[in-house]
């Protein structure tokens, strides 16, 4: 007789845990001062001031621990890992939140580690097992019922932009899932805090004239500025340096399962600070989505008996 049973791996250990517990926490508010900021700023100028901001937070304390020799050794690589890894993705998620609410966005993004499974399959040959293809035709399940509840049933252009939405939050997760497979690939050993700051100078040199072309014409309030400094600096500088010692310490697949938190600070702070909505549905579906994600990237196991 056979049947299917479920393996876990094992336990973060504590000195990776407090890392991912706060590296969850600053992602899962980073959709919501996104949401503060892009309104006024729009989504380019949104993610450039981001970047930018981390930038000028990281550079000082870069060059204080001495690494700046490595950044120029290792310039090239670095930088493109930040626009690939933040410019891109952070001005999709901008744009996305215009039209989706904040909980919705933070589960779309929990679909990271299921692109980060289709690109190792693809990039580094690491072809799936049972459980990994259980766990991507599962996610992609959860993503499906998301877009088809948000999209289907309301006629009209808000449709039409609520899926081009979507479609931008799947474009960021895959840029999200290429970065950590280039980033264990071509900048492994490097020091945490020389990737963080040069990756984010890659991002703000490649976003700068763009940014520059959407400029609002109206300036944006206080507030709004708040918001997009509380980005660069929390939920961006100090969020990456976090990041890449993640990358280094566990390696990319287990890295991006920082993913599986995110939405459930995310939706804690949209319900409570900007009193959004959360449906059972989106709640169940985001459920899938996570249960596809444990199975895609190997967190759990399924064996048979």
């Amino acid at each position: 007789m056979t049947a299917l049973a479920a393996r876990r791996l094992p336990a973060l250990p504590l000195a990776q845990a407090w890392p991912f517990l706060l590296l969850s926490m600053s992602w899962g508010a980073s959709f919501l001062f996104m949401q503060q900021a892009v309104g006024e700023f729009g989504p380019l100028p949104t993610a450039a001031v981001r970047v930018t901001v981390a930038a000028l937070f990281l550079l000082p304390l870069m060059l204080a621990r001495g690494q700046g020799p490595a950044l120029r050794r290792h310039w090239r690589p670095v930088l493109f890992c930040g626009l690939l890894n933040s410019g891109i993705p952070f001005a999709l998620f901008s744009f996305a939140l215009l039209h989706l609410s904040t909980g919705l966005t933070s589960i779309l993004n929990a679909t990271v580690p299921l692109f980060g499974a289709l690109v190792a399959w693809s990039w580094l040959g690491q072809r799936p097992g049972l459980s990994r293809s259980v766990g991507l035709a599962l996610g992609f399940v959860g993503v499906a019922m998301l877009a088809w509840d948000k999209v289907v049933p309301h006629g009209g252009g808000s449709s039409i932009m609520a899926a081009w939405a979507v479609l931008a939050c799947l474009a960021a997760a895959l840029c999200y899932a290429l970065a950590a497979s280039f980033t264990h690939k071509y900048l492994n050993g490097l020091n945490p805090l020389m990737t963080a700051t040069g990756s984010q100078i890659g991002a703000a040199l490649g976003l700068a004239l763009p940014a520059l072309w959407m400029w609002p014409a109206r300036l944006p309030s206080l507030h709004a500025w708040g918001a997009v400094v509380a980005l660069g600096v929390l939920c961006t500088g100090v969020a990456y340096v976090l990041y890449f010692r993640l990358i280094e310490d566990m390696g990319p697949a287990r890295a991006l399962t920082v993913t599986f938190a995110v939405p459930l600070f995310a939706i804690l702070y949209g319900a409570t600070l900007l009193g959004e909505s959360v449906t059972p549905w989106m709640l169940g579906c985001g459920a899938v989505v996570l249960c596809g994600t444990v199975l895609a990237t190997g967190l759990v196991k399924l064996s048979i008996r």
